[in-house]
């Protein structure tokens, strides 16, 4: 994204408009063909004129309409764990990747929708109290672990 051309025009016209370019009738689709790739990576590929943020928007829009938010809400920490952590959940957790870890689950809670932030909370603590194995690198919303943390819970 550059020069603020991501903000012009009908956002969500050109989000759909390069989605079915690229062969997908939903932002869902064009995000879960491309597991564990971080939201601005996604952006990217859709042009120097979109924004991670309007990724994002979209995809919580349709997920509420499919009522899996919740399954949203555990993607978007896979693609923030992939970003900071590329080659799985670090060894140790010594001071630098804790923070780091703190950072991503802070962006985490940051993207969650207000209705699910309590629960976010109670994962990203379980995640540092008793972290993962080495390596861990969950490559979608599915993984086991992930749904222990954050089980489906739509009405």
């Amino acid at each position: 994204m550059s020069g603020g051309e991501a903000w012009r025009g009908d956002i969500k016209a050109r989000l759909y408009e390069r989605v079915r370019e690229r062969g997908f009738g939903s932002l869902i689709a064009f995000a879960e063909a491309r597991p564990a790739v971080p939201l601005y990576v996604l952006a990217d590929e859709l042009g120097n004129d979109v924004a991670a943020v309007q990724i994002l928007s979209g995809l919580m829009y349709e997920a509420e309409q499919r009522k899996q938010v919740t399954r949203l809400v555990r993607d978007v920490l896979v693609r923030e764990l992939a970003e900071r952590f590329p080659n799985g959940w670090p060894d140790v957790l010594d001071d630098a990747t804790r923070g780091e870890v703190a950072m991503g689950l802070g962006s985490w809670f940051a993207y969650t929708p207000v209705t699910h932030r309590a629960r976010v909370d109670r994962a990203g603590d379980a995640l540092l109290a008793n972290p993962p194995p080495a390596g861990w690198r969950p490559l979608g919303p599915d993984d086991e672990l992930l749904r222990t943390l954050l089980p489906d819970e739509e009405a």
